[in-house]
């Protein structure tokens, strides 16, 4: 048994009439053109909005009075020396100059282990505060 076993109408034929609209076909270009510049202006003020509210204001000048004046600790968290060792390792790894003398050593890791230990890393460090500041630290000034 088939599925469409008494089913004798077949298919509608293709080519029945479509109705058939009348329209001004010069105006319409006019209309759609402002209808699509209506709408990107729409789009890019949505935009502008969602980045003025998505973007975080930080105050100028507050740099240079954090430097002086510090609020966080000197000592280097564990999450600092990851990352202060993973990017040093990457950027020896690709090709940058070695700032201590090798001694037989090839793995990038250890190369920013070493400069790690000697204080010769160029990696400045930035803390953020909660109220927006922040507070840069150059690797030689952190306690291990």
């Amino acid at each position: 048994m088939s599925d469409d076993e008494g089913y004798e109408a077949g298919f509608p034929d293709e080519e029945e009439d479509e109705p058939t609209l009348d329209f001004d076909e010069e105006n319409l270009d006019v209309d759609e053109r402002e209808d699509e510049t209506e709408e990107r202006e729409e789009e890019v003020d949505w935009l502008m909005q969602r980045d003025e509210e998505n973007q975080i204001m930080e105050p100028i000048g507050k740099a240079k009075e954090t430097t002086q004046k510090r609020i966080t600790t000197r000592f280097l968290t564990k999450y600092e020396r990851a990352k202060i060792l993973g990017t040093r390792a990457l950027q020896i790894s690709l090709g940058a100059p070695v700032m201590v003398d090798l001694e037989g050593e090839t793995d990038p890791l250890e190369i920013a282990q070493k400069e790690l230990r000697e204080r010769k890393i160029p990696i400045t460090i930035r803390r953020y505060l909660p109220d927006g500041t922040f507070e840069d630290w150059n690797v030689d000034e952190l306690l291990e």
